[in-house]
């Protein structure tokens, strides 16, 4: 009898280097289901954003199956229950899927597995969407790493294991399921507001790979230089097809070697891109191993920090009316692409927690909310890093200046006039400060501050002064 396997597909959706999916297509007969969680249970698309990307991704890994002879069942609800009713008729034997690390899912899997078993089905999980195997990369006392420095070094003794092909042939099941349409999840608006995200991305297995593609022929070479400067097209923009397992990240690893063994030229730039990708392992093995990161201090002397509440600073952040181009271009180009480039979000996030004394909980809970890219362990990494709360984190005393990050990194305000029409008359000379404008070049900018565009809601000197008052008060204890 031609055994039967389940592939349950989560964020893992592709079908190159997917080894839930290739295993199970050396063993059988393949039957690739995907559930949408209930709303109480979901933590698989945490925002409208990542409602807008599961659909038009699942539409396309939809059509790659049936272009391969799979038919790709969609259900919603319960996870166990579904899955236990798809083995019952179907009669299936086992069933593989990738291996997710957010707490909360965790805890969901250990539960469906041993009921699973429980029933006489064989579970598998994958490690599909990490470089290494997350549980074995530990220090020499076998604990974990604190310090990404001596991370990197450690997993650059460790091997990458070669990426899967598609398999070239599938069994699929001589039996029709049912199943609901992609539409029938109603991941959409009801009113379109989402319908601007498609001018700025292509989600799905074929754009992810046509994006790679992209970079390596137009940005990958200026990466070293480029990748902090905003304006440049000198960034991958990877980040939501690898939140999304749409490409393989072992693949992306191997493609980028072995360029730079065919262009010496382009070894540093490759360098500095696989560190990025590193860097986003470290979030895994920091979330693995520090699981309370999402929404706790990592430092736990940080709960004590004397955090503010202003519902009214914190709407003007969110909108991109601080009064502080760079901030502002940045939160703007958030909420209009549902990205943010890696050097702004910085900054941003400098911003809300070391000028505006906001926690990062919120800021995180806001990226959560409005980021096509969403992945939790680098969202909560990233702002733990910024706040000095995480385990390998920017010293407390690191307050980015607004203005001369600015500067540095938009000195003709490409990026600024781009995000912030208001501004784009403005002469380069006063972008970064439109307040210090003379009267006849705000006036034959078309810019009244205050009213087209705000003055800054806090002062600089002021607001670093404070920020270093209160992390003072916890300095004994950091």
């Amino acid at each position: 009898m031609v055994r039967k396997t389940i592939v349950w597909f989560r964020k893992d959706l592709r079908m190159h280097d997917n080894p839930a999916l290739w295993e199970a297509a050396q063993q059988g007969i393949v039957i690739p289901v995907f559930i949408l969680p209930d709303e109480e249970d979901s933590v698989e698309v945490a925002s409208e954003v990542g409602q807008w990307w599961l659909h038009h991704s699942l539409t396309a890994l939809k059509e790659k199956l049936e272009s391969h002879g799979l038919s790709l069942v969609i259900l919603r609800g319960d996870c166990l229950k579904e899955l236990t009713s798809v083995c019952n008729e179907t009669q299936a034997d086992a069933v593989f899927f990738s291996e997710r690390f957010e707490p909360q899912v965790i805890e969901r899997d250990k539960a469906i597995t041993l009921s699973l078993l429980s029933k006489g089905i064989e579970v598998r999980s994958f490690s599909s969407n990490l470089l290494y195997p997350p549980y074995d990369i530990m220090n020499q006392k076998n604990e974990p790493y604190k310090v990404f420095t001596s991370y990197w070094k450690r997993t650059m003794l460790e091997m990458v294991s070669p990426p899967l092909p598609i398999p070239i042939d599938f069994a699929p099941l001589d039996q029709i399921l049912s199943s609901l349409k992609v539409e029938e999840l109603n991941l959409l608006s009801d009113v379109g507001w989402d319908e601007k995200f498609s001018k700025y991305w292509t989600p799905g297995e074929k754009g992810a790979i046509t994006r790679w593609q992209q970079f390596t022929d137009d940005g990958l070479s200026g990466y070293t230089e480029g990748r902090d400067v905003p304006s440049a097209n000198a960034v991958s923009l990877l980040s939501p097809h690898f939140a999304w397992g749409e490409i393989s990240v072992r693949a992306v690893w191997q493609a980028a070697n072995v360029l730079s063994e065919v262009e010496a030229n382009m070894q540093s730039a490759v360098d500095a891109f696989l560190r990025q990708i590193v860097w986003r392992e470290f979030a895994y093995h920091q979330l693995i191993h520090f699981p309370k990161m999402l929404n706790e201090p990592l430092r736990e002397n940080f709960e004590a920090f004397p955090w503010l509440e202003n519902d009214e600073a914190f709407s003007k952040w969110k909108k991109g009316l601080t009064g502080y181009p760079l901030v502002d271009a940045g939160m703007r180009e958030l909420w209009e692409t549902g990205a943010i480039h890696n050097r702004v979000r910085m900054v941003v996030a400098s911003f809300l927690v070391k000028h505006l004394l906001i926690t990062w909980v919120d800021g995180a809970d806001w990226f959560a909310e409005t980021l096509v890219d969403y992945d939790a362990a680098s969202n909560a990494m990233g702002w733990q890093w910024v706040a000095g709360s995480g385990i390998d984190a920017a010293p407390y005393f690191r307050i980015f200046n607004p203005i001369l990050q600015s500067q540095r990194f938009d000195p003709n305000g490409f990026y600024i006039k781009k995000w912030i029409p208001e501004l784009a008359k403005l002469p380069s000379k006063y972008i970064h400060e439109p307040w210090k404008a003379p009267e006849d070049v705000l006036s034959n900018s078309e810019l009244t501050l205050g009213q087209e565009y705000p003055l800054p809601m806090i002062d600089h000197p002021f607001a670093r002064k404070r920020a270093l008052e209160a992390y003072a008060q916890i300095k004994n204890k950091i």
